[in-house]
This record gives C-alpha cells, sequence and structure tokens, in this order.
C-alpha cells in the first residue's frame, strides 16, 4: 500500500520495455538524447555546486553556472539540478537504505542523485545510458527504500515529508544592466523593448528593468556582453564607489566579476581594475566575464588581496578600492537558490561559528583595504542580512579608519532603508531589504579628508612634483635658442643663471 501511495503522485508514464528486447540498432529519438545530455550537464554543475557549499565557498550561483554558455539544454539541466538538490536529503537516505552505488558509480554519484530523482519523481521513461540502466535495474529497492522513509517518518505522501524544502516562489523585477562599454542605454532599450516591457530604473542611469520571469538568457544582447543580468543592489555596488576615468582602482574580491566590469565601464574603459581573485575555478569565470564585457583595463590578478602590499610602488597611484568579500549570502538566498544547498538545509547550526569566522575575515579585508595611501573610495560591501557581517565589522574598523583621515559617506542619499543604529554614523550606512527589495544587500563608504593623508603618499606626491619639474626643466634646456636681448648683470640676475644651470643638470 505504502508503494502504492508513492507511485501515485507521479504522472503516469508508458512502461518501459525490458532492454533486451529493444533492437539494438533502434536509434535514440530526440527526446531521449535531449535527456540524456541533459543529466550529464546537470551532474556537473551538481558536483560544482556541492562542492563548494562543502567547503562554503561557492565558484558562482546555482544560476551562474547553469546559464554560462557551455551549458546548452539550459532549461532543463537548471530544472534537474534545482530539483535533484530539493529532493537530495531524501535521495542520500533512499541510495544508503537501498545500497544503491558500488564503488564505480560512487566516483559518479551527482550523476546518480540526478538518475535517482528521475526514478523516484520524475519520469524514467526516457532514461537511456549505462548509469540509467545500471539504477533502472535496482529500481524495486530503492521504492522500497523511500516506502520505508515514510514509514519511519509518519508521512503518507511525500509531498508531507518534502513540506520544508519547497521552492519559494520569489516574484522578482528582471533587472538588466547595460555594459556601456559596448552599448548605449537607448539601444539596449529599443532591442530589448522589441519583445518586452523595458523600463529605465529611478537612481541607476545604466539599469533597466523588465517584468518578473522575463527569460533573458538566450538573448544575443547576453550573449555578447552588450548587457549583463545583474540585480540592482549588486548594480549599487560599483555605482557607489564612482571612480571616475583614469583612476587605478582594485576589485579585492572579483569572481564572478559582474561588478569588477561595471567599474570599467564607469571608468569608459579608461585607467585599470586590478581585479583580484584567489581561487583559481573563480579566476577562470571572472577572465570570462571581463572578455565577455570587453573590458580592455581590466588586469586579473590571480592571489589573495590580503598580500597585496600597500607601500609597493605598483599600487602607489590606486585611488578606490572595492571590497565584496565572501559573505554568508543570507540576503540573496531566495535569488541564488541557496535555501536548496545542504548548508541551508541541514539545520545543523554551525551557522554561528562559520558567521563569526566570515566577520573576522571581513574586518581582517576591510583594515587592509583602508592601509593603501592614495586610496580615496573605499566600498565595503556584502549580500548579507547578518550585523555581524555589517554594522559590526564597520564598528570595529571605525577607529583606525578615522585615524588614517576617512569618514563614512552617504552613498545615495535619496536610498531611504539606512543601517541599523548600533554604530555611530549608521545614517551614512545603506541597506536593501530582501522582502521589499528581493534581496538584501549592505553597501558602507568611506572617504578621505583630502588633507588626510599618510606621509608615504605625501612623499609620493612630492617625488612626482620633482619629476614633472625636472621634466619641464628638460624641455626648456633643449628648445631652440631664441634671441634675448643683452640685461645688465645684477646679482638678481646671476642668482636667476645659476638656479637654471643646476635645473640642467639633473
Amino acid at each position: 500500500m505504502v508503494e502504492e501511495r508513492i507511485m501515485s503522485h507521479k504522472p503516469a508514464a508508458p512502461p518501459m520495455k525490458p532492454a533486451a528486447k529493444e533492437p539494438k540498432s533502434r536509434r535514440q529519438s530526440n527526446i531521449e538524447r535531449s535527456s540524456y545530455f541533459a543529466r550529464r550537464e546537470a551532474a556537473k554543475v551538481l558536483r560544482s555546486v556541492l562542492l563548494g557549499d562543502a567547503h562554503r565557498r561557492a565558484v558562482a550561483s546555482i544560476k551562474t553556472l547553469v546559464y554560462s554558455p557551455t551549458i546548452r539544454n539550459k532549461k532543463a539541466t537548471f530544472a534537474l539540478v534545482c530539483q535533484t538538490l530539493k529532493y537530495l536529503p531524501i535521495i542520500k537516505d533512499v541510495m544508503e537504505i537501498a545500497n544503491a552505488l558500488n564503488s564505480k558509480w560512487k566516483k559518479q554519484e551527482e550523476l546518480m542523485y540526478i538518475i535517482t530523482y528521475d526514478i523516484l519523481f520524475g519520469q524514467d521513461s526516457s532514461l537511456t545510458g549505462d548509469a540509467e540502466k545500471y539504477l533502472i535495474l535496482r529500481k524495486g529497492p530503492i521504492q522500497s527504500a523511500l516506502a520505508k522513509i515514510l514509514v519511519k517518518r509518519g508521512a503518507k505522501r511525500v509531498e508531507d515529508l518534502m513540506a520544508q524544502y519547497q521552492i519559494y516562489d520569489v516574484k522578482k523585477p528582471r533587472y538588466v544592466r547595460v555594459n556601456t562599454l559596448k552599448l548605449d542605454v537607448e539601444s539596449a532599450m529599443v532591442e530589448l523593448g522589441k519583445e518586452n516591457v523595458v523600463q529605465k530604473d529611478d537612481m541607476l542611469p545604466d539599469l533597466l528593468v523588465l517584468p518578473p520571469g522575463t527569460d533573458l538568457h538566450n538573448h544575443p544582447l547576453v550573449t555578447d556582453g552588450s548587457v549583463f543580468l545583474q540585480g540592482k543592489a549588486s548594480s549599487m555596488v560599483a555605482a557607489a564607489l564612482g571612480p571616475k576615468p583614469g583612476w587605478e582602482v582594485i576589485d579585492a574580491c572579483a569572481a564572478p566579476g559582474n561588478k569588477t566590469v561595471h567599474l570599467a565601464a564607469l571608468m569608459k574603459g579608461e585607467g585599470k581594475v586590478v581585479a583580484c581573485e584567489l581561487n583559481k575555478d573563480r579566476v577562470k569565470r571572472l577572465e570570462q566575464t571581463t572578455k565577455l564585457a570587453g573590458a580592455a583595463n581590466v588586469e586579473v590578478l590571480h592571489g589573495n588581496f590580503l598580500n597585496l602590499n600597500p607601500e609597493d610602488q605598483l599600487y602607489s597611484k590606486v585611488r578606490a578600492i572595492l571590497l565584496d568579500p565572501s559573505c554568508s549570502g543570507s540576503g540573496t538566498v531566495a535569488d541564488r537558490l541557496d535555501y536548496l544547498l545542504p548548508s541551508h538545509t541541514s539545520g545543523d547550526g554551525g551557522d554561528e561559528g562559520r558567521l563569526i569566522k566570515l566577520a573576522a575575515f571581513q574586518k581582517k579585508a576591510l583594515i587592509h583595504a583602508l592601509s593603501f595611501p592614495a586610496v580615496e573610495r573605499v566600498v565595503y560591501s556584502t549580500c548579507s542580512v547578518h550585523q555581524i557581517e555589517n554594522e559590526d565589522v564597520i564598528s570595529s574598523v571605525l577607529p583606525l579608519a578615522k585615524s588614517y583621515g576617512f569618514q563614512l559617506s552617504t552613498p545615495f542619499p535619496q536610498w531611504a532603508r539606512r543601517g541599523l543604529p548600533v554604530v555611530e554614523g549608521s545614517q551614512h550606512l545603506l541597506r536593501t531589504d530582501p522582502v521589499e527589495d528581493k534581496e538584501g544587500f549592505f553597501i558602507a563608504l568611506f572617504t578621505r579628508n583630502a588633507t588626510h593623508f599618510p606621509e608615504s603618499f605625501q612623499n609620493v606626491q612630492i617625488d612626482a612634483t620633482l619629476d614633472t619639474s625636472k621634466q619641464e626643466a628638460d624641455k626648456r634646456c633643449h628648445r631652440p635658442k631664441k634671441f634675448v636681448r643683452s640685461l645688465p648683470f645684477t646679482k638678481f640676475s646671476r642668482l636667476y643663471l645659476y638656479r637654471n644651470s643646476m635645473i640642467c643638470r639633473r
């Protein structure tokens, strides 16, 4: 009876013919072939997602991984990844009880999770392939294992068992940031407006707003890097830093690179953006984003931002730093689908310890950013809703920041939501609300008083002035001689000639 209840929630599917009776020469249908490759693409994405979640260092969000150029069947892959993650705790228990994995298939466990999802909860009529055949032969024990779990937990239906893992339907507008390195905003509106209702954002001039659910992942403007699918709060970060054309800027924790190339666009492709990333896989993603955007003024640096020496002459002209460090991601749980990950569904109580470690790193990184001698502007941002990662970090570094001549400034004064009143200057901090604004971000902007630069930077300025004076003197010394009327040789003229001769000797 329990097994009948399990099968009752599945859509009716024609029974599969025994593999032995199928003619060997039978060609796979288009649906079978598409499903076969979608499962393998989904397995690659799932492997990356689970590995990143286990180490608390995701290469990218689920959506970003699925909608990368290397994934062909994006819709099917996305559905398989999301649904498999949704049912993953049950799938793991089922496979353990049924003893469904041997040493050979253990190496491809992500693919086996996806196939098991299809056998139990999806449609198994198009399961072709060696891995699929292996599990279909064990379909009986797999279904029996699920029945045992239902009985053990007192659930009548699978839906009752999985209620806590339901996918939340978040109605969020589709935001599109125009990459002004390749396309102007008006042209983007014309192209996107051919099939969609498009409006300009009321605050960010390069951001467009489309209706929720608008699918643009295969749109030519997206695939060629003319526009980026980037949320409003995320787009506010680089705009808050406000770098000028010709500046040298550091993006401290740059991957996947959306904010990096936004900085490059705000600088009109002039100057330099040093994009730091420690993880080699994320560096590849960063390089892909930079290439796609046509951001020629971005220099990707595979290394730890904390290892950059502020006193190094290489960074003596850096005027702005964007610090968007690793964080809990609690403000973008719905958007990133992170609530599907094991770390969010395990309920193991490890979040507090993780938040403390994250906050320690965030504080260290912010102190380092503020120590660069020529820096005038520093933006610290997270996609977290937790005070420990936001206001508490600012509070802990504020005395040091003031000693360096920094103060908190107000990004986007017209924005209503501000920091929690637990730190001095909270009215300057910016928050977005995960309910009202559909994502939770935090932004703090530090600006330096022009009269308060460290002595080392003043020396750099003096050296630069001397170099300029020397160059100008050299030019004067090599100018074509002109006829000059003789003047009486006075004490003043003697000093004047001596000064010029000394300049030319330098």
